[in-house]
């Protein structure tokens, strides 16, 4: 039998999405965003993928026990009961069960100039930037052949400056602050969160006492730590928790019974010098990782 043809739709050229390259765009998956990368009068259309991913992990559906068919969450009214989906509106809680109703038409109209651009704003070292602020990672890339050129002059302008991009972009309806640094032979842009977003350190630390520890305590817990000491190895750290959950899915898959995990040791320290003399002696330095063979 003979398969249908498809006809590709077509649209105006002003309507088209400019490509960046197409083994990039299927390996890294659909763009978080697409737009322009300002420096200045210098600018260049641009991607932006996600650079982290949470394909391979373990998510459960919620099933009816005496059927196993999954269940739906249909959008309820209290009042009327199911409702369509695509009908609803967006609503602002201003007072208890008081809303302001929000059109998309109105949404549409506060829309900002980094809704379609990253504008570079400063130039900052990347030491003062607090870690509290640093949020999700990005790759962002050329969107089109035409703008490769700029997109390189900004890159490399960036690593000879050994300076970090700031710029903002609208995101998911919010302007999120980015982060941009040059990686490799592109570029790299982190979400950075607003200063409402992030808990003062004194808030959280504020009533701890400030005392130093005793200095023949802290002499030995340096030594723990001397001994502990070792390069960050992606490869040596895994998600033990869902190797755990895979096996028990592959056990129960296969008919077997579940194996529990053993249970951790209760630790009732009484003496804290004891406890660091034994854990000096006790401690060895991390094994380095071992490479892959390559066959």
């Amino acid at each position: 039998m003979a398969k249908a043809k498809h006809k590709t739709a077509e649209y105006p050229a002003s309507q088209r999405r400019p490509h960046a390259s197409p083994k990039a765009e299927s390996h890294l998956g659909r763009p978080a965003w697409q737009g322009h990368l300002r420096l200045s009068l210098v600018s260049c259309p641009v991607f932006l993928y996600s650079a982290t991913t949470h394909s391979q992990d373990v998510s459960f559906h919620l099933l009816n026990p005496a059927t196993h068919n999954r269940i739906r969450l249909v959008p309820t009214d209290p009042d009327e009961g199911p409702v369509d989906r695509s009908k609803l509106v967006k609503g602002y809680e201003i007072e208890k069960n008081e809303y302001v109703v929000v059109t998309n038409e109105e949404l549409e109209s506060v829309r900002l100039e980094t809704t379609r651009l990253i504008d570079i704003e400063r130039f900052v070292d990347a030491s003062t930037i607090d870690r509290l602020f640093w949020d999700q990672p990005y790759f962002l890339l050329p969107g089109a052949a035409a703008g490769v050129e700029a997109y390189d002059v900004i890159r490399d302008a960036m690593r000879d400056a050994g300076r970090i991009a700031l710029g903002r972009v609208v995101m998911h309806t919010r302007e999120r602050l980015l982060a941009i640094e040059a990686r490799d032979n592109g570029l790299l842009a982190t979400t950075l969160r607003m200063r409402d977003e992030v808990v003062g350190t004194a808030a959280a630390f504020g009533k701890l006492p400030k005392k130093r520890s005793d200095p023949g305590m802290l002499d030995i817990a340096k030594q723990i730590i001397a001994q502990l000491e070792g390069a960050f190895e992606p490869d040596d750290f895994t998600d033990r928790y869902e190797e755990a959950l895979r096996e028990l899915i592959r056990r129960k898959a296969r008919g077997e019974p579940p194996v529990s995990a053993a249970a951790p040791e209760k630790s009732n320290v009484i003496d804290l010098m004891d406890a660091l003399r034994r854990s000096l002696h006790a401690k060895q330095k991390p094994a380095r990782s071992k490479k892959k063979r390559t066959r």
